[in-house]
């Protein structure tokens, strides 16, 4: 009787127990592995954040331009277009900082520094490269001063291809609403909470990936350069790489492409056949004039 009793009880710790466990599980899946694809609305994600953090984002804007007309100040003092200094041959790498930043600005520039060393590619010559302070107050000074550390690190001239912007608030805000990049300022710590993001921008002016984090993986960023340009820098041989590799939305990073590699290898394929056949259909034409 006593066991019969308890029954009901026992059924209801293990449905509470189910319950717990499938609430430890939803939060140790990843995003994308959630219904939704991990698409949670803007207002859940801000409440589960500190006020500082809030709205803090980026919203991807591929395809979309860039404001061309919007103005700043170049590290000589010089006002510029942003359609003058952005190359209309090759791709940029676009990042958005400030000088004054404690840590994170630091981390993002320095990370896309040691992926521009190690790339294949020239700067100047295959890419360019533009940051842009967010923060008003910062100076043409401070823009030289950074300009030539991270050049000096990269052991190029001072003259290299890499502008440092600052603008007014109105300007900024065109670009930073542009490339989907959201950030706001702390009144209390006198900071500004940003993403960590580079935005990679094709000839045409357009934002073609977004790289994320303070550590760029090489391949990646030269796949979203090749793949920003459309073919017009790079070997002939990056562009084959290029066809086996594929943007993988969820994981941020490009992966290999088995369809392409079996495209490539049947072109390679096709390529030794035609030269054998070619091969053969000229020894035969020299053995019957011959005879």
């Amino acid at each position: 009787m006593s066991s019969l009793s308890t029954l009901p009880s026992s059924r209801a710790t293990w449905r509470l127990g189910l319950a717990v466990a499938a609430l430890v599980l939803g939060a140790a899946l990843p995003a994308f592995a959630l219904p939704g694809g991990g698409k949670t609305p803007r207002d859940i994600i801000d409440a589960q954040q500190p006020p500082q953090v809030q709205g803090v984002d980026v919203e991807e804007h591929l395809g979309e331009p860039l404001p061309l007309e919007a103005r700043f100040t170049d590290e000589q003092g010089r006002e510029v277009r942003l359609g003058d200094v952005l190359p209309k041959d090759k791709p940029t790498l676009l990042t958005l900082v400030y000088y004054e930043c404690p840590m994170l600005c630091n981390l993002v520039i320095n990370g896309q520094v040691s992926a521009m060393r190690e790339l294949g590619l020239e700067l100047g010559k295959d890419y360019e490269a533009i940051t842009v302070s967010i923060d008003p107050k910062d100076t043409p000074a401070q823009s030289l001063e950074r300009k030539r550390r991270h050049l000096q690190a990269m052991g190029k001239p001072e003259t290299a291809a890499w502008h440092f912007l600052t603008g007014t608030e109105d300007n900024i805000h065109k670009l930073t609403e542009a490339v989907g990049y959201k950030y706001r300022y702390d009144e209390a710590s006198k900071q500004f909470a940003h993403p960590a993001v580079v935005q990679v921008i094709t000839p045409e002016a357009s934002v073609s990936r977004y790289l994320y984090g303070t550590s760029f993986p090489t391949q990646d960023v030269k796949l979203a350069l090749l793949e920003a340009a459309g073919g017009r820098v790079g070997t002939s041989f990056d562009r084959v790489v290029l066809s086996c590799f594929k943007y993988d939305g969820a994981m941020r990073r490009y992966g290999f492409y088995v369809f392409g590699f079996i495209r490539v290898g049947a072109l390679l394929v096709l390529t030794a056949l035609s030269t054998m056949l070619i091969y053969f259909w000229r020894r035969e034409l020299k053995k019957g004039a011959a005879a």
